[in-house]
């Protein structure tokens, strides 16, 4: 599958941890070029940081792209850091995400034009959600199977 002339697929990215540290999921919702929604995933991750949790939705989430063919793809996600990390305008000095931030860039390094942006966390929300279903389901004793 891939776009259709003039066509953009988008990533939305979310990770949280309850407490940084804390237990903590990512979530991601990848849709086509129409709008549709192709793919959307939930997972728990165990105790992280919220920035551990952010590059691990990335990395899941380009996963994803790469098994549907999504190019070109607009990322978008809340996190200011890991979005200006990935563009390179900051510089990844903390020695825990240096290899999240390497694995990221070698799976961006899969796909075909990757582009990113910071968007509003309001405009996150249904990955938002899916980071706290997962939370929720790992939290609360229910089943740990992803969405």
């Amino acid at each position: 599958m891939t776009a259709r002339a003039g066509g953009r697929w988008t990533l939305r990215c979310d990770g949280g941890s309850r407490g940084n540290p804390g237990p903590g999921a990512l979530g991601y919702v990848l849709t086509d070029p129409a709008g549709r929604e192709v793919e959307a995933r939930g997972e728990y991750l165990g105790v992280c940081t919220n920035n551990v949790a952010e590059y691990r939705s990335l990395i899941a989430g380009l996963g994803a792209a790469a098994r549907h063919a999504a190019q070109p793809l607009v990322v978008q996600m809340d996190s200011e850091l890991v979005v200006r990390q990935m563009l390179g305008e900051y510089k990844v000095k903390n020695a825990g995400l240096k290899p999240l931030h390497a694995e990221a860039r070698a799976a961006m390094g899969r796909l075909g034009e990757v582009r990113f942006a910071s968007v509003p966390r309001e405009d996150n929300g249904h990955a938002d959600a899916l980071v706290n279903e997962a939370l929720d389901r790992a939290l609360l004793g229910g089943s740990e199977s992803p969405r």
